[in-house]
């Protein structure tokens, strides 16, 4: 074989395996991860950094990206409510997005207060901290919601968005002896129940996929023989929270069939 021949081979070659990373490049997911404590991993353990936010190696976002190989900007952050996503997670979306995740909603509801009053004040405070909660999820939150989903839609207008929803926190009739009364428990699983209505309600009026945990952590609550969320624990932010568990197994396959 004459040089000439030898080097347009190699020059074939070259170009092939050229064509194929620009290929592998090109199918690379841009995937930004957006939302609370439920999206950054709160009480999943294995944090990335000692921040406040708490995003875990443990959470959704990291698994998806772990097996596909997206690249993940993690900007999920716990504590945060529509107002943190609108003015500090939305600066990394692009027209290069192709895939965005979100929980947010919950915290605008004040359901860490809601806790605190249905495991301290008994059946009435909690009636009626629940009550007052489902009252703002279903007149104020819908327009927050729409800001942030609006928000995100005009940032990254190629990206498919997935809005993830809220677990119920409780088995009925379950295996707990002591704490709340079912009576508290099934007030708390009704205002998650109503958030997620209004969060699918929206999210589909953006246009976006939305993702029911609830049939994940079905038989998996609290009281429920194997739980996938934290009860009352320490650190105190981190009760009513999924586990690693709940992570790998509620969270990340619902996100799995979404996406």
């Amino acid at each position: 074989m004459s040089v000439r021949a030898v080097l347009s081979s190699l020059t074939l070659v070259v170009v092939a395996l050229l064509g194929l990373t620009t290929a592998a490049d090109a199918a690379t997911v841009s995937y930004v991860a957006l939302g609370d404590s439920y999206s950054s991993g709160l009480c999943a353990g294995s944090y990335l950094d000692s921040s406040s936010c708490k995003r875990s190696a443990r959470a959704y976002p990291k698994l998806y990206a772990n097996a596909t190989g997206a690249a993940l900007s993690f900007q999920a952050c716990s504590g945060a409510k529509t107002t943190d996503v609108l003015n500090g997670q939305l600066g990394v979306l692009s027209s290069a997005t192709t895939l965005v995740s979100i929980t947010v909603g919950g915290n605008d509801a004040g359901f860490a207060g809601v806790m605190e009053n249905c495991v301290l004040g008994g059946e009435s405070r909690c009636r009626t901290a629940v009550t007052t909660a489902v009252d703002f999820v279903e007149t104020t939150l819908p327009g927050l919601l729409d800001r942030v989903y609006s928000a995100i839609r005009s940032k990254a207008p190629h990206a498919a968005v997935v809005v993830l929803g809220y677990p119920r926190f409780y088995k009925i009739g379950g295996s707990c002896s002591v704490g709340l009364s079912d009576t508290s428990r099934g007030y708390l699983n009704g205002g998650a129940d109503a958030l997620d209505t209004v969060i699918e309600k929206e999210a589909a009026n953006a246009g976006f996929t939305f993702a029911d945990v609830r049939p994940a952590f079905t038989g998996h609550e609290i009281c429920s023989g194997s739980p996938w969320l934290n009860s009352v624990t320490w650190p105190i932010d981190e009760s009513y929270h999924p586990t690693a568990t709940g992570q790998a197994s509620g969270y990340y396959p619902t996100f799995i069939a979404a996406r």
